[in-house]
């Protein structure tokens, strides 16, 4: 990044001595950390993977804003290493964040995050020492310049774990963290909205959106520097590409919390229908009062700066996916739970709906740099996307296919609305959808929040208070917006019409003719094109019929 800063700000409480010795490795040549760096080529062979052939600094200099993507991406979609062999090392245990610097370290990351271990409120730091401007994180320096200070990984290892790149079953694991979520509770409503033969949709998004996984993979690889979907933005379309992409990004985000509240609202008002609350005039009913109870659950959980426990417990997410997909198919074979209602093979008039919510199962694209630079074996990431888009697909699919032949045409959006909360099974569904949600709220505005804390002034940065004001009116503003568009289903698919489609489809696409400009070939350019048609017309036809589905429902 354009900005310095001092030794302090990204060595964790570091030794003079340590630092002196590491000032003095900036005077090696750069070719000695070639193995370093976190650029690979286009290529991507496994020997010369790690760096470009000539060792000129990187002509890429993103921009001030936003400075945490990286960072706030990394805590949102990683999941903890399995290896445990780095909870003794001093730094950590200082850091206090085992999750947190194995994710960060292995990824070659100058970004080292040390105000995050400390609480957002009453949080001191050392005069000398430089804050960004958004309270999180420091200014960083380019990427070369902060790799040249890990010449030798054998000399660093009192501060840093040897391993520091995820391995396959790591990326994958990441990969379906990202990608399976909330979503696969509306796809038996999907199939309710699209018929059978709109299921068929389902498996060609994953398709086209795998294909684009492996476009941001050449962006990346196609200059140094290149590391997040906003570089990737830059490169093709200058700062306002950068800028709009990330907007585009953090609304999304925005988006899914919104969802969160929406989803916690009806599942807690289905378990308990009756409760209330009579303040003399002023009554809520049950929705309302648990969407409520919600956001005043969440919003400590969002002031926090050490997101370690909550990434922790996020990363279960895939268990709790699982754990739900599991219960429903347990209620339908072993307790026979759904009527035999009347099944639609193709429902045209609601097609664009599902469409929308089909469109929403594969929004993971916004993190998946972060997954491809993790790698300690990039030529891998074709092979991590594979799993990750077969295991998540078999998931939906599984969910959608039994959902709707369990609840045909009644089925709500989501299926745990539909289930009897008498059963265990039921129960079991229910709390685990309730529970996850919590866990990843703080998570999903961290981006957001910390992009908008960047653009505090700087004579005002060391003041927390404007922190704390900017994350409790983002989440206060998601319960409004909860609350004045309580539609789980139209929400949904107005995200996956519109964020998603633009996010997964359009922009790789676009980013990658831009990008290597002359570089492709005539059926890369071909299935570019035709994967941009199918994207805006899914998103005009999927954006409006959401859009007039929410208006009809007011």
């Amino acid at each position: 990044m354009k900005n310095s800063v001092s030794e302090h700000s990204f060595y964790i409480e570091s030794d003079d001595d340590d630092d002196h010795q590491e000032e003095k490795q900036l005077d090696k040549p750069e070719n000695e950390d070639g193995n370093d760096s976190d650029s690979s080529n286009y290529s991507n062979d496994d020997n010369n993977e790690n760096d470009f052939p000539d060792s000129k600094p990187s002509s890429f200099n993103p921009p001030a804003w936003p400075q945490s993507y990286r960072q706030s991406m990394d805590i949102y979609s990683s999941v903890p290493s399995p290896s445990l062999t780095f909870l003794g090392t001093p730094s950590l245990t200082r850091l206090g964040s085992s999750f947190l610097a194995s994710s960060l370290t292995r990824r070659h990351t100058p970004e080292v995050l040390p105000s995050l271990h400390k609480p957002l409120i009453g949080d001191e730091q050392a005069p000398h020492e430089r804050r960004s401007s958004h309270t999180l994180l420091p200014p960083l320096p380019s990427r070369r310049s902060a790799i040249k200070k890990f010449p030798d990984e054998k000399s660093v290892a009192h501060e840093f774990p040897v391993s520091r790149q995820s391995s396959y079953g790591q990326g994958v694991l990441n990969g379906i963290n990202v990608l399976c979520g909330v979503g696969i509770l509306s796809t038996p409503y999907a199939v309710k909205e699209g018929g059978w033969a709109g299921l068929s949709i389902l498996f060609i998004f994953g398709v086209l959106s795998y294909y684009t996984g492996i476009l941001l993979r050449y962006c990346l690889d196609s200059q140094p520097g290149l590391e997040t979907y906003p570089d990737i933005g830059q490169a093709a379309f200058g700062t306002v590409g950068r800028i709009i992409i990330s907007i585009i990004l953090y609304v999304e985000l925005y988006s899914c919390c919104v969802e969160y509240i929406i989803l916690e609202g009806d599942n807690l008002s289905a378990l308990f229908p009756n409760a209330h609350l009579n303040l003399g005039g002023f009554q809520l009913d049950a929705r309302h009062l648990f969407a409520l109870i919600t956001t005043l659950a969440v919003l400590p959980t969002v002031w926090l700066r050490d997101l370690t426990v909550l990434s922790c417990i996020s990363a279960g997410g895939v268990i709790a996916s699982v754990m739900v997909v599991i219960c429903l198919y347990w209620l339908g074979l072993v307790d026979h739970v759904g009527s035999q209602s009347e099944h639609t093979v193709l429902n045209v008039s609601s097609l664009p709906v599902a469409i929308g919510l089909y469109g929403y199962c594969y929004s993971g694209h916004a993190v998946f740099p972060n997954i491809y630079t993790s790698l300690e074996k990039r030529s891998q990431f074709p092979a991590v996307l594979l799993t990750s888009f077969g295991i998540v697909t078999v998931l939906y699919a599984g969910a959608a296919v039994m959902g709707y032949m369990m609840f045909g045409d009644s089925a709500e959006s989501q299926f745990t609305l539909n289930l009897p909360t008498n059963l265990v099974a039921s129960k079991i569904a229910f709390w685990t959808t309730i529970v996850n949600p919590f866990t990843k709220y703080a998570l999903t505005m961290a981006p957001v929040a910390m992009s908008l804390e960047e653009l505090i002034p700087s004579n005002h940065a060391k003041s927390h208070m404007y922190g704390v004001l900017i994350r409790t009116a983002l989440v206060i503003s998601t319960l409004l917006v909860a609350l004045k568009v309580p539609f789980f289903g139209f929400v949904m698919a107005l995200i996956g019409s519109l964020f998603t489609m633009l996010v997964t489809l359009i922009l790789p696409c676009a980013c990658f003719l831009r990008i290597l400009k002359g570089k492709t070939s005539p059926i890369q350019v071909s299935a570019c094109i035709l994967i941009i048609i199918i994207g805006v017309i899914s998103a005009v036809i999927g954006s409006y019929s959401a859009l007039s589905k929410i208006i009809q429902s007011l």
